[in-house]
């Protein structure tokens, strides 16, 4: 960051940290608020940014709405949406029925019937979703070795991310991600079609979290992206050692990514 000259502002989501509730957000209401911040903290007419797991849907809804802001895009291990409608059935069939049985009914349940999302996520009668309560049953190899070291340092944060209620964040978010989007990422067209900047996906081949089975299928579809898939790459690479620099090189430098 220091060589590059890069400086990084985090935002909270509503909901999240100190940032209101807002019931009625979507992809685009993200989107238009994240512009607003940029324009509010004078960050200049265009910049980049990134989004891992489920803070791919702020990338993607940046992509749909604005994308002559953006310098380029990074999305690690995003989130993927069953129902997005370019999906083939047989695709989105396999992979569905390829989760634990507790995370289909929670995404069932989050499409369906989202008004059921926080009842069914606090409800103690069944398992619940799986990521929500840090099973260990969707963890491949790497992810448990890095998992403990997500959880240390997020943990001493939690209380302060989640003050403003667990429905109004991660319940709000798992309604959104999974919903019915007003768009569809794969009808997106290339934001930088002269080559004046770039997207990039980072995709582990064991990621119990996200299929990798549906990345490929954005990759083939969208094949202006850069896709970057690691074997043995779990959902909490970016917190193996030295990963966030070898993705900001590639990024911006154009370096070869190497595991």
């Amino acid at each position: 960051m220091q060589s590059l000259g890069i400086y990084i502002v985090s935002i909270d989501r509503p909901g999240y940290g100190e940032s209101d509730p807002h019931p009625k957000r979507t992809p685009k209401t993200l989107a238009l608020d994240i512009e607003e911040l940029v324009d509010q903290l004078d960050l200049g007419p265009k910049f980049y940014v990134m989004g891992f797991s489920m803070g791919g849907q702020a990338v993607w809804g940046l992509l749909k709405y604005i994308p002559h802001r953006l310098a380029g895009a990074i999305l690690l291990t995003p989130v993927t949406n069953y129902w997005w409608g370019s999906f083939p059935a047989n695709l989105t069939k396999q992979t569905y029925y390829e989760q634990l049985v507790q995370d289909q009914w929670t995404l069932r349940i989050a499409h369906y019937f989202p008004w059921l999302t926080y009842w069914w996520n606090t409800q103690k009668l069944f398992p619940s979703s799986s990521v929500a309560t840090f099973s260990e049953d969707i963890l491949f190899e790497q992810d448990r070795v890095l998992m403990p070291i997500f959880d240390s340092y997020q943990s001493q944060y939690r209380d302060l991310v989640r003050q403003q209620g667990e429905y109004e964040s991660i319940h709000r978010d798992i309604m959104i991600g999974f919903g019915t989007w007003e768009f569809d990422p794969m009808e997106l067209e290339n934001p930088f079609p002269n080559g004046e900047g770039s997207v990039h996906i980072w995709q582990g081949d064991e990621d119990g979290h996200v299929p990798v089975k549906l990345q490929r299928f954005i990759a083939k579809k969208l094949p202006w992206i850069h896709y970057h898939e690691m074997k043995g790459g779990g959902h909490m690479f970016p917190w193996a050692e030295g990963m966030g620099d070898k993705v900001m090189k590639t990024f911006l430098l154009g370096e070869p990514f190497v595991m």
